[in-house]
């Protein structure tokens, strides 16, 4: 159909990104991982603190906008319900926006800052275990989706209220385009998306293969090597090309609604036979603690030790933000015709921050239990194996934990599936050349892309190491976070412009 003709320029440039990123990477592995290494010290070190300063602007934009006199705009018209209802709704942000990615980390990565805490705390002691349990919250919460909802918000109100005929990122621009949607400014942007896309999918999946393959020779008791973990991915991809191909509402809705289920009757589960007590008072802790010091931890710069946590930590977590913010944006903007700016503000800086949280505070806490009463020590199995094997050993302790890591299992495979739905979907929008509102890319191009952005997380899987998907995150996120700060002035002039045109209802 004429209307979902595929945008030769945007595929071709696709297309050719994910083959210049791969080749190089795996004709020369050691070269471009000491590059990317070296690259990332320089980009962190120098311009780190830029970073900080983009999770404190975006948050006190979205506070400002949905207390503003715009907060009660609709995307759509006053009379537009919301295509989705908001279980599915939230189910669907929630699902594309953290992916594998939190199962991953919410097991592992209080280890990490109970040997080296922030604020030059003492390794190993009560003070370490407070923080420990508490930086997770803070770099899964407000700003991760804070970085989600401006492109959601920018891209959202061009493409229906101003009814543009195509959804991609270059419509967040729009108020600077005007009548060259398709010129060579917006196609660079839509090629720094696609970069940005590319570069964030790929490092979900890289970080997420690992953690099933291992639960999976856990099960099944064969060999965890680099074979299984390419098999798993293709297994992934499979199952991605699948749901992408039925749809929205048949595929990434459905597999949204079951997960969110499956999390729900297993975080549970954990905090009924765990520690409940121990889970209910650490939580309840970490959020007081959290709270407490919000402005302190938004504004730490560690300018006289020099520890390397922030860089190490939380500019790689607001780098990924940022890289998966474009489509995770237009996703969500997709599925959120019909709401208010500040229903959507609400709900993905609330409802999303919580949805993390509650991961962190029972898987989370409950690994760190697990290594106070030296049950299970995470942080010596991390250090001598991998984070994979720390989690699969943590689960091992419940009751039943071959039906445990089965579940969990089948859980990290629907998260990663739910991320790469969205992802080839929104990156099929991106190269269709009219895609009206509600409507979606065709099937086939669809599909292409689910097995297309595999190529890239096996090669990173080929060079191995944690530091190399981080810097290949905080490098796609600078042109990025340059991008969006044009966005949010786009954004309000078009509000300013429309605004005598539109009335809350």
């Amino acid at each position: 159909m004429e209307h979902k003709r595929i945008d030769k320029p945007a595929f071709i440039s696709s297309v050719a990104i994910i083959v210049l990123a791969c080749v190089p990477l795996v004709l020369f592995p050691e070269a471009a991982g000491e590059a990317l290494r070296s690259l990332y010290n320089y980009i962190a070190q120098e311009y780190g603190v830029i970073f900080l300063l983009a999770s404190v602007g975006a948050n006190a934009f979205l506070i400002w906008l949905a207390l503003s006199r715009f907060g009660h705009t609709r995307l759509g018209g006053n009379a537009d319900k919301p295509e989705f209802d908001t279980v599915s709704w939230i189910a669907m942000l929630f699902c594309a926006g953290i992916g594998g990615g939190l199962i991953y980390w919410c097991g592992t990565e209080w280890a990490f800052y109970y040997q080296s805490p922030p604020f030059g705390v003492e390794p190993y002691t009560a003070e370490a275990a407070e923080w420990a349990s508490t930086y997770g919250l803070f770099h899964w919460g407000f700003t991760a989706w804070a970085f989600y909802c401006l492109p959601t918000l920018a891209i959202g109100y061009p493409y229906y209220v101003r009814k543009m005929d195509h959804m991609r990122f270059s419509i967040g621009c729009s108020h600077y385009l005007k009548g060259r949607e398709v010129g060579p400014l917006a196609r660079f942007i839509d090629f720094l998306f696609i970069i940005a896309m590319v570069g964030g999918a790929a490092t979900s999946l890289g970080f997420s293969t690992p953690m099933i393959a291992a639960c999976i020779s856990w099960l099944f008791g064969i060999e965890n090597n680099f074979t299984l973990e390419v098999s798993v991915m293709l297994l992934c991809l499979t199952l991605f090309a699948t749901s992408v191909w039925l749809g929205l509402r048949k595929g990434i809705r459905t597999l949204s609604d079951v997960n969110l289920r499956i999390s729900v009757v297993l975080l549970l589960f954990i905090l009924v036979v765990g520690p409940t007590a121990f889970l209910l008072k650490t939580s309840l802790n970490g959020v007081g603690l959290m709270i407490q010091n919000l402005v302190r931890m938004n504004f730490w710069s560690d300018p006289f030790t020099d520890s390397g946590f922030v860089e190490n930590w939380t500019v790689f977590y607001w780098a990924w933000w940022i890289a998966f913010a474009p489509y995770v944006g237009m996703f969500v903007a997709r599925i959120s015709q019909g709401r208010t700016i500040r229903q959507i503000i609400v709900g993905m800086l609330v409802f999303g921050s919580l949805g993390c949280w509650v991961f962190y505070m029972i898987i989370g806490n409950y690994a760190l239990f697990l290594e106070l009463e030296g049950v299970v020590i995470s942080t010596q199995i991390i250090n001598e194996q991998n984070q994979s094997a720390a989690i699969v050993a943590v689960l091992g302790q419940l009751p039943m934990p071959a039906i445990v890591i089965g579940i969990f299992c089948t859980m990290a495979i629907i998260f990663v599936a739910t991320t790469y739905d969205s992802a080839s979907y929104t990156l099929a929008s991106s190269a269709t050349l009219h895609l009206p509102a509600g409507d979606d890319p065709s099937r086939g191009h669809r599909v292409f892309w689910a097995f297309a952005l595999g190529a890239l997380p096996i090669t990173l899987l080929f060079i191995g190491g944690l530091q190399v998907m981080q810097v290949v995150l905080l490098i796609v996120s600078v042109p990025i976070l340059i991008v969006g700060i044009f966005m949010c002035v786009s954004l309000v002039r078009s509000l300013q412009e429309d605004q005598p045109k539109y009335h809350p209802p």
